[in-house]
């Protein structure tokens, strides 16, 4: 069995830097290094490697990767809540209330998304979006808007769904990283868009500090928005002639509503309410699905969609995971410096330890941290839940390089949108957080950087 194990590409690819680490390394006061690189980053960026190398397999890789890196640090490394199995036990004890959340909301919400494109209201948007290039865009502009006030992810799967009907499913590649853009860019100024900003309220810090980050993200969704836009027009423009009259099956948009309603009071309770019992609790996804269930005999969900929507959020959750074990904390002091590089990294770690550390560095501009955290995800696909969640429902999207290529316009975006609130508004450090700070649900509302 174990050479069968090994004869996998993926394994040996992942379990080189690993080996590597039993040898005499340099050691640091926490681990060994190689190259003055800890070998966790080293793990986990092959991971990402491997997932750009082999998107064809990436559950494999994700999986294989988590697999290389939980061994490495119950043989080499141990975690903050102890050594061996018995301290890799007790990390995810502490995680595990963010996963299932993350798994309860990235399934459920696949549900709801068919739900609203059943529902009608997607073959009735042609007739409200302007003609040419400008109908992408103000699509894009409505994702922005309602992500401010709704879930980041179910954002993206409305804009997603709304974008399969419209233009007939061929969605350029482009304009698909600019919908998980704009629905992150969106919730980056609310506390209730997001689960970073969420994470920042909190922690005692108010949501005029945060609300800045609007001047960013406003920006940015310019800067990516028109390109996009231009790209999808090109590519598929907007369908009008519909072969028949549409109605609206106001039952299921209902059942959408009652669902996010079901979300955002559920998240705003706890977070304000009961905010120590948050990290005991999935309350979050499981609200979501009790309205789901409670909604059936209205109307039924498409329970076909479970299965592919199960493997897609594995692969999140395996990232998580290998993400949540990374030492974070070797990360610089707070500048505006070092937020614009937090953004980067946010593509490929989880926005949510970033987030966690600096809130207790401190000396951070929170509107900068939210808008960098917030969209910084937007650069990869599985930067954020928005861009996995997307990506299920659109497995072509799962290429590193083609959404590098097609999504140019994002990281230029980012720098943009950074730079112009740097130059209006200034770096201006907040008081820092008032207590200490709760890990908030893992999906907006505000507040994955799969950030």
């Amino acid at each position: 069995m174990l050479d069968r194990v090994w004869s996998l590409p993926v394994i040996r690819f992942l379990a080189v830097p690993w080996l590597l680490s039993l040898a005499p390394p340099a050691w640091a006061a926490d681990g060994p290094e190689l190259f003055a690189i800890p070998v966790d980053f080293i793990l986990f960026a092959a991971t990402l490697l491997g997932v750009a190398l082999f998107h064809h397999h990436v559950l494999k890789v994700a999986l294989g990767g988590l697999a290389v890196i939980v061994l490495y640090k119950i043989t080499v490394t141990g975690f903050k809540t102890g050594d061996g199995i018995a301290g890799f036990g007790a990390h995810m004890a502490h995680e595990w209330v963010l996963l299932v959340n993350l798994f309860c909301l990235l399934v459920g919400f696949a549900l709801l998304a068919r739900h609203f494109e059943d529902s009608g209201v997607p073959d009735v948007l042609p007739k409200l979006l302007p003609e040419s290039w400008l109908g992408p865009f103000v699509l894009l502009v409505i994702i922005w808007v309602l992500s401010g006030f709704l879930d980041n992810i179910a954002a993206a799967l409305i804009g997603g769904t709304v974008a399969a009907s419209v233009f007939k499913r061929r969605l350029h590649l482009g304009y698909l990283a600019a919908i998980v853009a704009a629905s992150n860019a969106g919730g980056a100024g609310s506390v209730v868009g997001d689960t970073t900003t969420t994470m920042i309220w909190i922690a005692g810090i108010s949501p005029l500090e945060v609300a800045p980050a609007y001047v960013a993200s406003a920006v940015a969704l310019v800067v990516f928005g028109v390109p996009a836009a231009l790209q999808q027009n090109r590519h598929q423009p907007i369908v009008r002639h519909l072969h028949a009259v549409h109605h609206v099956d106001w039952a299921r948009v209902g059942v959408v509503l009652f669902m996010l309603v079901a979300a955002v009071v559920t998240n705003v309770t706890v977070n304000i309410k009961f905010p120590d019992l948050a990290d005991d609790f999935p309350f979050l996804g499981v609200a979501v699905w009790i309205a789901l269930l409670l909604a059936v005999p209205l109307r039924k969900p498409e329970w076909s969609l479970v299965p592919e929507a199960v493997k897609g959020t594995v692969f999140l959750l395996a990232l998580v995971t290998c993400a949540s074990m990374m030492p974070v904390e070797k990360l610089p002091l707070a500048s505006w410096q070092t937020t614009l590089g937090l953004g980067f990294v946010s593509s490929v770690f989880d926005n949510i330890p970033l987030t966690e550390l600096a809130l207790k560095q401190g000396g951070y501009d929170w509107g900068f941290l939210a808008f960098a955290v917030g969209y910084g995800g937007s650069m990869l696909w599985f930067g954020s839940s928005a861009g996995v969640a997307v990506a299920n429902l659109f497995p072509e999207a799962r290429s590193i390089g083609k959404w590098l290529l097609h999504g140019w316009h994002i990281p230029i975006a980012y720098v943009v949108g950074f730079f112009v609130m740097l130059l209006l508004i200034g770096w201006n450090p907040g008081e820092g957080p008032k207590m200490s700070p709760v890990v908030a649900p893992a999906v907006s509302m505000t507040p994955a950087n799969a950030n």
